[in-house]
């Protein structure tokens, strides 16, 4: 990966984790980085001049192969996805993601890429090892037997498989990171793909700005999960892509909290106290989600380490910004 004749390719750089992942590559040295999106480039998160962007629909197999050309690595964060109430809803949109870590690995092993990265999820987890608020930590080994989340778990479970086969059959070094609920500045914050710490972000400025002082929470607010700061996932994210480490490792906080809690460090962060309106049938997902990173601390030496009440801070005050500008009248 040393050759400053051929690039880096991040698919997926439109989105959350691969805007800040062109941007720490570019940051930490790396000499020509092409960003591909299905999106129009004018509707990225995030645009680095620095980098060669290009709008390509990496589910075309001709689009892969084309981006793949002259590419050195491959770092894969395309998929169609969002939060709970995305992914409940759309299981057909999450598993079509297949088509583009197929095309992109056989592009990869055709172009003679060296090596290839693939941005999973914690949605590999069976279910049943999540069915209570006090949660286990999910270890590696915990994937199997396969009972993933339906529709986005199994399209990440199948594509980690893809991967080991590929590294198995055809010699290509595939790295594998499961992400556990990454949040952070930059991040989708409306529009229903929103994750847990964004939305409540989102809500609680909503709150404070308007004057209602009242926000609508997803079921009764115990359901636990940790959250993954951004700085901490595209770390993990390069230390793993560098590293010979072939199996998939968990890169996700291990502080655990529950929703009412995540919601008490946004209220603090913003100064002001809500009332809580429970929705019972909303989406939930599972009960309980931790990271166990006992793997990752043994293989890598490092572990993220963000607390969490650190990150919401720049992440809130992101999120506030957006959200006055969309209430012409608020005044903060």
């Amino acid at each position: 990966m040393s050759d400053a004749s051929r690039c880096v390719v991040v698919a997926g750089a439109g989105g959350f984790i691969g805007g800040h992942l062109v941007g720490a590559l570019r940051g930490a040295g790396a000499p020509a980085v092409r960003a591909v999106d299905a999106k129009p480039v004018d509707e990225w998160q995030q645009i680095h001049a620095g980098a060669e962007n290009i709008q390509r629909d990496l589910a075309e197999k001709d689009a892969c192969y084309d981006v793949c050309d002259g590419a050195v690595a491959v770092y894969n964060l395309a998929c169609d996805m969002g939060g709970m109430g995305f992914i409940e809803l759309n299981k057909a949109r999450c598993m079509l993601s297949v088509l583009i870590n197929t095309h992109l690995l056989l592009a990869a092993r055709d172009r003679g890429v060296e090596r290839y990265f693939f941005g999973s999820s914690a949605c590999v987890y069976a279910a049943e090892k999540q069915a209570s608020a006090e949660v286990a930590p999910l270890r590696e080994d915990d994937a199997y037997p396969a009972m993933p989340e339906d529709g986005y778990g199994w399209e990440k479970l199948f594509d980690e498989r893809m991967c080991r086969h590929f590294s198995e059959d055809f010699g290509l070094e595939t790295r594998v990171a499961r992400y556990h609920n990454v949040y952070g500045p930059w991040g989708t914050w409306t529009g229903g793909r929103e994750k847990a710490p964004a939305a409540i972000c989102r809500k609680v400025a909503e709150a404070k700005l308007s004057g209602s002082g009242e926000i609508e929470v997803w079921g009764v607010g115990n359901q636990t999960r940790s959250f993954t700061y951004i700085d901490d996932c595209t770390t993990g994210t390069l230390r793993l892509m560098e590293s010979n480490i072939r199996e998939p490792l968990n890169v996700g906080s291990d502080q655990l909290v529950t929703i009412n809690q995540l919601i008490d460090i946004v209220e603090s962060i913003a100064g002001i106290r809500v009332r809580r309106n429970y929705l019972l049938d909303a989406p939930l997902g599972v009960r309980g989600r931790n990271s166990d990173n006992t793997r990752i601390r043994e293989l890598l030496g490092w572990a993220p380490c963000t607390r969490l009440e650190k990150g919401l801070e720049p992440t809130y005050r992101w999120i506030h910004d957006r959200v006055a500008a969309a209430i012409p009248t608020a005044v903060s």
